[in-house]
């Protein structure tokens, strides 16, 4: 990013394609996929079998494919391409495969499992589209709907992907973590299948109704702003008054989210550029803070969990694992990295501080994920397990 420096404020530009991507599939997509193959059995009740080995099976062809496409936007040879579409979308495919029809066969769905389900047929869409635009690039097809398959592969990883994918968590972990009312049942229902018609719908009309996606955004903005505001009641309404960084991450999130939306409805009326610059902005800010908001609590929790789970007596407790004061201090440089960002549209040279305080807050993060595995190694080879059978014999 540094070295692009501000054309990742140019969509049509090499650094803002890199930079995307990166932050979509290095982070985001990665990120989701973790949670996914942790979070099934509890929030959706789906078993999965072997769920690291899979995991496994998905992570090393899923890097190497990122890395692959990453090199093939900025050296623009065909065999990465190429490469690129068949790491990535073997495992990506494999994925949705795996994890799909466990979730249409539920019995009885939450609104969270719904939403999942959803969110994932949208995944499969977006690779699909992905697929014909590296087969495009690569000079494997005449790419001539290029720019109509772009538009609906930009929108469904956003739009359908990432937000349905938090949105449908967010169902499940608000009200479990912080101790909120439910959300809306119409809105548990209905939201994320609304989404979905709504971004199939407009890809499908935009050759024979060219404005077809004026109106979708316009009907975008509103629901995700309804549901970010939703939401925004339902965490002032817990019944925890403790107040944590995680709910700030939430809240900026959210924030994020409204302005976001409203940027880029008004780039609807409004011919600035600087709306649309905002929008994305404003996305990212969103994306981020609630993935960090879920770091927080999962990774502990789940480290917790497993070696409790295993028998161990002293498995330690979750502010152990992750100290919340370490969560917060990762929300302050959050903050000043999207305003070193904002800054850096007016002095471009402050992108420079804004790469470096990127790079930090991702650090601080990756700190916390080894501090956590050292943390859950050593608990295995030094602690005591609780021994049932030797108990027993012990008080015959």
């Amino acid at each position: 990013m540094i070295g692009y420096q501000n054309d990742i404020f140019d969509p049509l530009s090499i650094g803002a394609i890199t930079f995307t991507h990166t932050l979509t599939l290095g982070v985001m997509l990665s990120f989701m996929l973790a949670a996914l193959f942790q979070m099934l059995p509890v929030i959706a009740g789906v078993r999965l079998t072997s769920p690291a080995q899979k995991a496994n099976r998905v992570q090393y062809p899923f890097s190497i494919g990122v890395i692959m496409l990453l090199l093939a936007f900025n050296l623009s040879l065909p065999w990465l391409y190429g490469l690129a579409s068949i790491l990535l979308g073997g495992a990506l495919s494999y994925v949705g495969f795996m994890m799909l029809p466990n979730l249409i066969r539920l019995p009885n769905h939450s609104a969270s499992s719904k939403g999942i389900t959803v969110a994932l047929a949208a995944l499969m869409l977006l690779v699909f589209l992905a697929l014909y635009l590296m087969a495009a690039r690569s000079g494997i097809g005449d790419g001539a709907y290029y720019i109509q398959v772009k538009t609906a592969h930009y929108s469904l990883g956003l739009f359908g992907w990432i937000t349905l994918l938090i949105i449908s968590i967010s169902f499940q972990v608000i009200e479990m973590f912080y101790v909120t009312p439910p959300y809306p049942k119409a809105m548990g229902s209905y939201l994320s299948f609304a989404i979905l018609i709504l971004l199939v719908t407009a890809s499908m009309l935009w050759v024979a109704i060219p404005s077809i996606w004026v109106i979708a955004d316009l009907v975008m903005a509103l629901l995700l702003s309804i549901y970010a505001l939703t939401t925004l009641k339902r965490l002032s309404q817990r019944k925890r008054p403790v107040s944590d960084a995680t709910l700030w991450f939430w809240r900026l999130g959210m924030v994020s989210l409204v302005l976001s939306m409203f940027c880029l409805a008004g780039g609807k009326f409004i011919t600035a550029p600087w709306l649309n610059i905002f929008s994305y902005l404003f996305f990212a800010v969103f994306a981020q803070s609630i993935v960090f908001a879920m770091f927080y609590k999962i990774v502990p929790f789940l480290t917790w969990f497993h070696l409790n789970s295993q028998g161990y007596f002293a498995a330690p407790m979750m502010h152990e694992i992750i100290h919340p004061k370490t969560a917060k201090k990762h929300f302050w440089i959050h903050g000043a990295t999207i305003i070193a960002f904002a800054i850096s549209l007016v002095i471009p040279k402050m992108i420079l501080l804004a790469g470096g305080l990127m790079m930090l807050s991702f650090g601080w993060m990756s700190y916390q994920v080894i501090h956590a595995h050292l943390i859950y190694t050593k608990t295995q080879k030094e602690g005591q397990k609780f021994d049932m059978g030797a108990s027993i014999t012990d008080q015959a």
